[in-house]
């Protein structure tokens, strides 16, 4: 979805809600003194409330719930939402017009633009509605529905005031849609990182293991538990979002398993602050840290190394480091795997260090990418900072 299609309407929606806010802030618990403050108030609550469901996607259930709202937008008898193929809901007084909504609505579905209808019959004398607005739904050039007002006539204003709503509620769509290409993105991306540790890790942990099935049948047990821990971790199907806790559980199951294949030549050092364990972090944000770090700086030293984790508390963040005394890395082929025009760093695979930093910054903002501070014969250093609280973020949550 083209960007220039999405800013007007998260525009619109952002400076709406600020506007509300700032007003009525100002205004304290002072009554409203004019019929049109009143109006602007309850136009602004009215949307706020109708936004939420929307931000669904357009179908039965959202079309239910923001129905309601949509109707006391346009101050009309009834309202009717419809996508291309069949009536959503009816909100409102007479629910016989219900029947032919979706054929009232198929002119301004097929022409793309607001249409009107008059001469509306029942078998009511006393029925309101006489007149209908149909105005199509539109999202990135397709029309996806139509939203209805139904009232006693279709006066130009109420022509207008279907049209604003339409376009209102379509750039909800488009939000919608936006959040549900970002989630298929984020689900995209922890199966990529998957496919990327397992193989390289399974190998050479299971050759570690069996090194000590006859020399030390106990450790290898433990390293066997420690490796089914770190597997169901690694290959779990819930959540967007764990807890530090849990990924830093892994991380050192992860750096338990590689000990046994290094031995002395690994050290590994964890400092983390009690207080930050509980802060919900992305799925499979540290572990392809700890393992670049691995084979980056011990791997291709051939000789020993130290890795440490750090995670501290830094105000309203979370700051984790992950830092290897290896042979570090050019910076220029570091920023060309973070901007994804390079998949590795010095001739290896960089093991997730893109997809990471990709999926920090659609889930937080560009301010909250991976900070890599390395060079050839200096280590590299790689600092992930996020938020001890963000709305909408919690762990466990959809399937990813």
């Amino acid at each position: 979805m083209a960007d220039g299609v999405l800013a007007p309407a998260v525009l619109g929606g952002v400076v709406l809600l600020v506007l509300a806010v700032l007003w009525w802030a100002a205004r304290g618990r002072r009554a409203f003194g004019t019929v049109e403050e009143r109006a602007t108030y309850a136009a602004l609550h009215e949307a706020s409330l109708a936004a939420p469901p929307l931000r669904e996607g357009l179908n039965a259930r959202s079309a239910a719930t923001s129905a309601r709202h949509l109707r006391a937008l346009l101050a009309s008898p009834a309202v009717a939402v419809t996508d291309t193929e069949q009536l959503l809901a009816w909100e409102g007084v007479g629910e016989v017009h219900a029947r032919a909504a979706q054929r009232l609505a198929r002119e301004a579905l097929d022409a793309g633009r607001p249409t009107v209808t008059d001469g509306l019959v029942c078998g009511d004398p006393d029925c309101p509605l006489r007149a209908v607005v149909v105005a199509p739904l539109v999202l990135d050039e397709r029309v996806v529905g139509t939203v209805g007002a139904y009232g006693p006539a279709a006066s130009p204003g109420l022509v207008s005031a279907v049209a604003e709503v339409a376009r209102w509620v379509s750039g909800q769509l488009e939000l919608a849609e936006l959040d549900e290409s970002r989630s298929r993105l984020a689900e995209a991306q922890v199966r990529a990182l998957r496919a990327q540790i397992s193989p390289h890790f399974v190998f050479n942990a299971l050759t570690a293991i069996a090194s000590f099935v006859r020399t030390d049948p106990e450790r290898a047990r433990e390293l066997l538990l420690d490796f089914a821990d770190y597997t169901r971790y690694s290959s779990r199907t819930h959540g967007d979002f764990t807890t530090l806790a849990e990924e830093l559980r892994s991380v050192d199951r992860y750096l338990l398993l590689e000990k046994a294949r290094f031995g002395e030549r690994l050290q590994v050092v964890l400092r983390v602050a009690p207080e930050v364990l509980p802060v919900a972090v992305p799925y499979l944000c540290l572990q392809p840290l700890v393992e670049n770090a691995v084979q980056h700086g011990l791997e291709r030293g051939g000789g020993s190394g130290t890795v440490t984790v750090v995670a501290d508390d830094d105000g309203g963040l979370c700051r984790i480091t992950v830092e290897d005394d290896g042979a570090g890395s050019d910076p220029e082929r570091v920023r060309a795997v973070l901007a994804g025009t390079a998949s590795d760093v010095d001739g290896h695979t960089s093991v997730g260090l893109g997809n990471v930093d990709a999926r920090l910054r659609a889930l937080y903002g560009d301010d909250h990418g991976l900070v890599v501070e390395t060079a050839p014969g200096a280590g590299t250093k790689v600092t992930v900072r996020v938020p001890k609280f963000s709305a909408g973020v919690r762990v466990g949550g959809p399937a990813s």
